[in-house]
């Protein structure tokens, strides 16, 4: 197996970090060359993109991509890390929130908003990750950043806690909207579960657990992977040999496009700039 090259998509236990799922995949796919797509909390499970050698190269572009979250949120209680995972550092009463009240502040959420990430999130502060400086004693202070979240829709109440389905940008972190939820509902508030169910068009119907890859070992080959991800363009022997090469082409593309020679294979990931098509990736 070790000369594969394509995507595997787990379904990601919780107590598991997203290195640890690497780790176990390295050594099924027998190959050292192996990344993922969008790190997932140890608290958190579901879909977890993996690349195996060559399609190491295509998880930079499926970050970009839109995701889709069930999560549970606990409120009344403020975590240090806006999750169960954290320490308690508030407590406050809960007896007069409504679902009404939940709901309508939780449909301010959806849309363009600025999300100051989790302090204990990868986000790179001078080069080394906030959770590593918390963790260090430090205290962090992240600028907001612009996320969008096409969706917030409310599943189940059960006051104080509270089940949603998010539908939103790479980059959003689904403990900060729990946390701006219990500071707009002036109670606080925390994420006690989160399942991550598609990432693109990777979703848990696609995905395997650990322990059923092991049994029965899939992998989405590289242009399968390519064109389920990507749009998809099919040269002829003419352009195969410049797209080989990394030359430009006279082609009008709307996106970031995925190139096949005639035989199937694929090639490489052109993008539209200067009025042509040029080259982002080459793999053939």
């Amino acid at each position: 197996m070790s000369g594969e090259s394509g995507l595997v998509v787990v379904d990601k236990p919780g107590g598991l970090t997203s290195h640890d799922v690497v780790s176990r995949v390295r050594r099924l796919a027998g190959s050292r060359k192996v990344g993922h797509a969008g790190t997932l909390d140890p608290m958190a499970t579901g879909v977890l993109v993996l690349g195996i050698n060559r399609a190491t190269r295509l998880l930079g572009h499926l970050t970009l991509t839109d995701k889709r979250y069930d999560a549970t949120v606990r409120l009344g209680v403020t975590t240090t890390t806006d999750d169960a995972e954290g320490e308690v550092v508030d407590t406050r009463p809960t007896h007069d929130l409504t679902e009404h009240a939940v709901r309508e502040a939780l449909a301010a959420f959806v849309g363009e908003v600025d999300q100051v990430p989790s302090a204990v999130s990868a986000v790179k502060v001078g080069g080394k990750r906030a959770y590593a400086r918390v963790r260090a004693g430090e205290d962090v202070d992240l600028p907001a950043r612009r996320v969008t979240i096409h969706a917030l829709e409310v599943t189940a109440v059960d006051l104080p806690t509270v089940d949603v389905f998010v539908h939103c940008s790479s980059g959003t972190y689904v403990r900060a909207i729990a946390r701006d939820l219990g500071v707009a509902l002036g109670v606080g508030g925390h994420l006690t579960a989160l399942r991550r169910t598609a990432v693109g068009p990777f979703d848990l119907a696609g995905a395997r657990t650990i322990e059923q890859l092991t049994e029965r070992w899939e992998i989405t080959p590289l242009a399968d992977a390519a064109r389920a991800t990507f749009p998809a363009l099919d040269l002829d022997d003419a352009q195969t040999a410049d797209v080989r090469v990394g030359r430009r082409l006279d082609v009008t593309l709307e996106a970031t496009t995925a190139l096949f020679g005639p035989d199937g294979e694929f090639l490489a990931l052109y993008q539209p700039r200067d009025g042509a098509a040029r080259a982002v990736a080459v793999f053939g």
